[in-house]
């Protein structure tokens, strides 16, 4: 293991916030009653429960009454379309998703596809942005729900929900943004997005894994995922995980406390990787809007050679990142995101992806810089699709 440690995979996962894990510690083993039981032994962890409620509605601008927990973004998202979707179904059977938006949203309208209803999908530019005009041409009369992901987590692009919502909204329609990469990261307010559902999760902003939440707009239906239990109001079935909510309740505290101070010196520190990186490897591609783009994001396609060589290489040297997104960097095949993007599958095998936390400095940057060049370098020496470019480069 080398001696210098860059943890640059933050839209895997984040490190759980020393404030964050002191303040789960006593719901294992002293406030560990059921927050569902009347005697005294579930009034802590039922108030720790309430508070953490209070605390992730404040993070996006909603009432707490419209959080329901979930065990991570992937519940929240399948919950949300097949939740939502069926509650709607005396309405109609259509559904319009972005063609870029996580497995567990486009599965879940696979799952509904087999049970009758019919779905749309929007694409997107080669900056992976999807138009609002685009999404009220796929609109049907029995359109009963759409889905966009507030940002992508693979390319970072920060999509125009507001505008999106607002013709949803137009149209009587249910809206879902997927925000479990922008949720935060930057600053979020549910009524100006207009939006009636949004998943997020706690190991985007330094919480725990296995804590999660969609928020509901109050008064819209939902069917259950899971039955057999009053928890959640009746729509999130099963024994509370006390100490990873009330982890995720103060994880969303601390986030929404320094969030822009936050995302200004993030942003800084990703412009000055682009710019490096850019500066020294040619034959590379931003992917991803260059503005619209979250703070802690640089993300890049990098020819004639494939992702999976550039992270072990760059493991090696102490540097952590990711190759498309983390549900998808173990499959060796193209980056649907990427190649709804446009580019080919032999340019989508070269993706990396750097996601920036909170403790990293400019000088691990600039390790990076320096670290990556040479990498490309060695691994396009033995790469047949860059012996080929060079043949043909010096035939012409």
């Amino acid at each position: 293991m080398s001696e210098k440690q860059i943890y640059l995979d933050n839209t895997a996962t984040n490190p759980v916030a020393a404030e964050v894990l002191s303040s789960m510690l006593p719901y294992f083993a002293e406030a560990y009653g059921n927050p569902q039981s009347m005697h005294d032994w579930g009034d802590g962890p039922r108030e720790g429960v309430d508070a953490a409620r209070q605390q992730v509605a404040a993070l996006i601008g909603a009432q707490a009454n419209e959080i329901i927990f979930t065990s991570s973004g992937t519940e929240s998202n399948n919950f949300a379309i097949k939740g939502l979707a069926m509650a709607q179904q005396a309405k109609g059977k259509h559904i319009v998703v972005s063609a870029i938006e996580h497995f567990s949203v486009l599965h879940s309208v696979k799952t509904l596809q087999k049970l009758g209803f019919e779905a749309t999908e929007v694409p997107v530019n080669s900056s992976g942005m999807v138009s609002p005009i685009d999404v009220k041409e796929a609109i049907r009369p029995d359109t009963v729900l759409v889905s966009v992901m507030l940002a992508n987590g693979e390319v970072g692009t920060i999509q125009p929900i507001r505008d999106i919502a607002a013709i949803v909204k137009e149209a009587g329609i249910i809206m879902h943004t997927d925000a479990v990469a922008a949720a935060g990261n930057i600053a979020i307010n549910v009524v100006d997005l207009g939006v009636e559902a949004m998943s997020i999760a706690a190991n985007q902003f330094y919480g725990p894994k296995g804590a999660a939440a969609l928020y509901l707009k109050k008064g819209t239906r939902i069917i259950p995922l899971l039955d057999g239990g009053i928890q959640e109001g009746g729509r999130r079935a099963g024994t509370e995980n006390v100490p990873a909510i009330v982890g995720m309740g103060v994880a969303a505290e601390l986030a929404e406390a320094d969030i822009d101070g936050r995302a200004k010196r993030l942003s800084a520190l990703r412009d000055r990787l682009i710019k490096g990186l850019a500066s020294k490897i040619d034959h590379m591609i931003l992917t991803g809007d260059a503005s619209d783009r979250l703070p802690h994001h640089a993300s890049f396609c990098v020819e004639f050679i494939e992702g999976e060589s550039m992270l072990m290489l760059l493991s090696s040297k102490g540097v952590a990142a990711s190759s498309g997104s983390a549900c998808t960097s173990k499959a060796l095949k193209a980056s649907h995101v990427l190649t709804a993007m446009g580019l080919p599958p032999e340019i989508a095998a070269g993706s990396l992806v750097f996601t920036i936390g909170r403790d990293v400095t400019g000088d691990d940057i600039d390790y990076v810089i320096d670290t990556l060049p040479p990498i490309v370098e060695r691994l396009r020496q033995m790469s047949p699709l860059y012996a080929k470019y060079l043949k043909d480069k010096g035939g012409k």
